[in-house]
């Protein structure tokens, strides 16, 4: 392959972009260049010891590495090209990526570019939790690489703070290799994991405080102990060797702040369109940098959704028009995709709009259509639940598109 050109490059070989690989070679793109900073593909699955992946795309449940390699394995035999240990530093306007290997600095260009970088749990640092700086302060990805990668596990007597799915993995991990979580504290005043998930700390034996948040840490070589102030405004000092923070994900989406391509309210991604188009129409995003955070099996599915749409855009005749800006109201917090354009909607990576809400609250969400109402729902809203509302047919030929909220 020549070094300058190449139909399709994807950056980020996780579970969308390899699945947005193997779609386009399916759909008989030929040249599609894979760019993985890491050694390997598979993306955070292969730091996972646990399972389930690949029950939906493979037929079968693989444990977290394994699920990597097969991604690694399909690649191979779709003949892919992979470029692992190549690290892209920016996002030229012009379809021109420049990246870094052990070779040095170079550039590379495509007909369209993928994105699909994904995901990062929130650390201590941006979370502003006071205190003393000992060992023992991680979050899940750091455990799941220690235990999968190295064979060490950090503490023995953790406490865990957040509830989303990955928390429970994070329980999972540590009741596996031998370490005891003294409690698991979450900030909300609820699981952000769905029933029978949020169920499983209880279940095992392990404390479960809601409304709980650490606010300091204390310890000289290692974690000592920590301060959790109650839902009730008092606090309490826990006993722990270590502090595990999971979730509270945000978009790996450097990239693009560095570029010129907008990054979408609220989800802190760049904004697409219900192709997965960015505002610049040759670059492309799917997977957990458009929002945090979806699984492995979901990401997969959108990635190859996208690969779709990008081997269909190859092949467009004209330009795609401008993008009409999705609006709404809070608390949504956000929506995606966030921008339209007059495509055909049966041809779309997105059949449907994906929103968050950012607190707990009960209200009637609407979708409107240049003031039209088009759909609407009542019930209790939970946070970072994912909500899917169908695209309408009209949606990309209004001139106005808005979520509107009125809380009961």
């Amino acid at each position: 392959m020549n070094d300058l050109n190449a139909d399709v490059i994807i950056v980020g070989g996780g579970p969308a972009g390899v699945a947005a690989a193997l779609e386009l070679r399916r759909c008989g793109v030929e040249r599609v260049v894979i760019l993985e900073r890491e050694g390997y593909l598979g993306g955070a699955t292969r730091h996972c010891s646990h399972s389930p992946f690949g029950m939906r795309e493979f037929g079968r449940i693989y444990f977290g590495a394994a699920y990597g390699r097969r991604l690694e394995r399909q690649a191979r035999i779709a003949q892919v090209d992979v470029r692992t240990g190549h690290s892209v530093v920016s996002l030229g306007d012009d379809g021109v990526i420049t990246f870094v290997s052990d070779k040095g600095t170079a550039t590379l260009s495509a007909r369209r570019i993928l994105v699909s970088t994904g995901a990062r749990e929130m650390p201590r640092s941006a979370r502003l939790v006071s205190g003393d700086r000992p060992v023992g302060i991680v979050t899940t990805g750091t455990l799941q690489s220690y235990v999968s990668l190295h064979g060490l596990m950090p503490f023995s007597r953790p406490l865990i703070v957040g509830s989303e799915l990955v928390s429970l993995s994070a329980v999972l991990t540590c009741l596996s290799h031998r370490a005891r979580p003294v409690a698991m504290i979450e900030p909300e005043r609820h699981a952000i994991a769905r029933s029978p998930f949020n169920w499983f700390p209880t279940l095992v034996g392990i404390p479960f405080h809601c409304g709980a948040d650490v606010v300091d840490i204390r310890g000289t070589s290692r974690v000592e102990a920590a301060t959790v102030r109650l839902q009730n405004g008092g606090t309490q000092t826990i006993s722990c060797d270590g502090i595990l923070f999971t979730g509270r994900f945000t978009p790996e989406a450097a990239l693009f702040l560095q570029s010129s391509i907008r990054i979408a309210s609220g989800s802190a991604g760049p904004a697409v369109d219900q192709d997965g188009r960015t505002e610049n129409p040759l670059y492309f995003a799917s997977g957990n940098v458009l929002r945090a955070v979806e699984t492995g099996g979901w990401a997969f599915r959108e990635g190859t959704a996208v690969g779709a749409a990008i081997a269909s855009d190859l092949d467009r005749r004209g330009d795609a028009g401008p993008p009409v800006a999705l609006t709404f109201d809070p608390p949504v917090k956000l929506v995606v995709p966030q921008i339209l354009r007059r495509i055909e909607l049966n041809a779309s990576a997105f059949r449907q709009f994906q929103l968050r809400f950012n607190r707990c609250c009960r209200g009637v969400l609407s979708l409107e259509l240049d003031g039209r109402e088009v759909w609407r729902k009542a019930q209790q809203w939970m946070p970072e639940r994912r909500v899917l509302v169908p695209i309408p047919d009209g949606a990309c030929q209004a001139q106005a598109v808005h979520f509107r909220f009125r809380e009961e």
